[in-house]
């Protein structure tokens, strides 16, 4: 018997994997809600699974997203990033990666972990959405507005509302998976 899983992940193997074993699990370790929020930024206007498949070409290049070294990051390197063939190549986005690593630390600082801001948006909890067909999902919330807003606030870049939503969904703070998923009970 076949799983039925979200239709956006059907017929690509990497997706699949993703989404069976990440999509919509809650994060709450800093090092991979930063590696998320990173990811999503780059896909901005572009497909998640090519983020997918340079996945580790970025991790390789952004020092496996280590926010403390990439918040040092000077032009020389960001210079190097840019013709790194193996990742998204936007100096616009290169630039925000290493602004939001910053801007990283400095929530960090003030409330102890990244993951402790974050999730008080959502009271410490994921937000279980009964989405019925994956295209039925939202692209942003009022939710996701007041984070962008407040993330824009702190100095981050490339956070609108739907990049925000997307980076909701894939840390498990909203559960968007189709209702009929075999994830959706799951996590």
């Amino acid at each position: 018997m076949t799983k039925h899983r979200c239709g956006w992940c059907e017929s690509d193997a990497l997706y699949e994997a993703y989404h069976d074993e990440e999509w919509g699990v809650p994060v709450y370790d800093d090092a991979t809600l930063f590696e998320f929020l990173i990811l999503e930024t780059f896909q901005a206007g572009l497909s998640w699974i090519t983020i997918l498949r340079k996945r580790e070409n970025f991790r390789k290049a952004f020092d496996n997203f280590d926010y403390k070294k990439i918040a040092t990051y000077g032009q020389d390197k960001m210079d190097d990033l840019l013709l790194d063939a193996g990742i998204i190549r936007n100096k616009l986005k290169v630039k925000a990666t290493v602004t939001n690593a910053q801007a990283f630390l400095k929530i960090q600082e003030e409330f102890g972990s990244f993951s402790k801001y974050i999730w008080e948006f959502v009271d410490g909890k994921p937000i279980k959405n009964s989405v019925d067909i994956y295209k039925n999902a939202p692209p942003n919330t009022p939710l996701s507005d007041a984070l962008s807003k407040d993330l824009k606030k702190r100095g981050f870049k490339f956070v609108g509302s739907t990049v925000v939503y997307a980076h909701m969904q894939a840390t498990g703070m909203v559960n968007d998976h189709e209702t009929k998923c075999f994830r959706y009970s799951e996590v």
